[in-house]
């Protein structure tokens, strides 16, 4: 096996396409495996770990190709990923290029009627793009990471002011009125809302509900460190409420990976208050020691369901 390995300067895709490239590169005959991503520390951490050497120093902006595979395979494998990013780029449309916006402002212009914005930019980047999606009215879902706590806790408290959702920073799962976004599943609509801080469990927790003849009104990604005690659950708060006031959910599951006591005390008060007043049941699947599991968690939202 042979690596090939370069850095990039001058190319972005969003974190989505550069995946499926990564699967069509990996995919030619005699590849190994094959990472094509945005040059973030998460990603070169995952590239070394996987073997990968000789990446020197990299920015953000960047874009990293790694392709490991048999000699014979590699040019075929590097024609597959020019052709790929080729198709991935602004196309043309009767003669004129049509460029993809390059900011939230220029993209609520040519979209003046949309709800929400989904950002996959690199993390550095994020604040003042969110910031306008925030101001324009309009919730935001960012699946972009690397973005600071503090800058994190700043956009929760704006959309909380603003009456908006944010959703992440890192937030890879959502469904939103019946529409799939970042790596959702394809399940059954139906009156169970999820509020997920981990994207992993809310997947599986959406098929689970599935597989049992549950299906989903809406599932909110909060972001992986919405339960830390410095966030201290602040779009989850959000998105319990938004459950609670729509009228398509009728239960509330919350799913997080393990939190602290003093956010799940303030995340039980909130669902007490939301049962008191509405009626609609909230279930938790806050995952941690003597917890329990997610499909125990599901097996007890059945059971109690009848």
């Amino acid at each position: 096996m042979t690596d090939y390995v370069e850095l990039r300067s001058g190319i972005y895709r969003d974190s989505v396409t550069l995946m499926q490239i990564s699967k069509r590169v990996t995919a030619v005959t005699g590849v190994e495996t094959a990472i094509i991503a945005m040059a973030t520390e998460l990603n070169l951490d995952l590239a070394r770990e996987m073997g990968f050497g000789g990446i020197g120093e990299a920015k953000p902006n960047q874009l990293l190709v790694a392709i490991r595979g048999v000699d014979s395979a590699l040019e075929e494998a590097q024609g597959e990923l020019e052709a790929a990013l080729t198709e991935a780029a602004p196309s043309t449309a009767r003669g004129a290029t049509v460029v993809a916006p390059r900011t939230v402002a220029a993209a609520i212009g040519r979209e003046p009627d949309s709800n929400l914005v989904l950002l996959s930019i690199p993390g550095d980047n994020v604040m003042p793009e969110a910031l306008d999606a925030i101001d324009s009215g309009r919730s935001v879902m960012i699946f972009s990471d690397n973005v600071p706590i503090e800058q994190e806790i700043i956009l929760k408290d704006r959309g909380r002011d603003a009456g908006v959702l944010v959703m992440g920073p890192d937030c890879g799962t959502a469904i939103v009125g019946g529409v799939a976004l970042g790596f959702a599943n394809t399940v059954r609509t139906g009156d169970v809302g999820i509020v997920a801080a981990s994207g992993t469990g809310a997947q599986q927790i959406s098929c689970l509900l599935d597989w049992a003849g549950y299906g989903v009104s809406h599932l909110l990604g909060v972001g992986g460190r919405d339960l830390s005690e410095q966030v201290a659950a602040r779009s989850t708060l959000q998105a319990l409420t938004a459950l609670a006031q729509d009228s398509a959910t009728e239960h509330i599951i919350i799913v997080s990976k393990p939190t602290i006591d003093p956010v799940r005390q303030i995340l039980t008060d909130a669902a007490d208050d939301v049962t008191s007043r509405t009626r609609k049941s909230v279930t938790f699947c806050v995952l941690g020691d003597g917890k329990p599991t997610m499909t125990e968690a599901v097996e007890s939202f059945v059971t109690a369901r009848g």
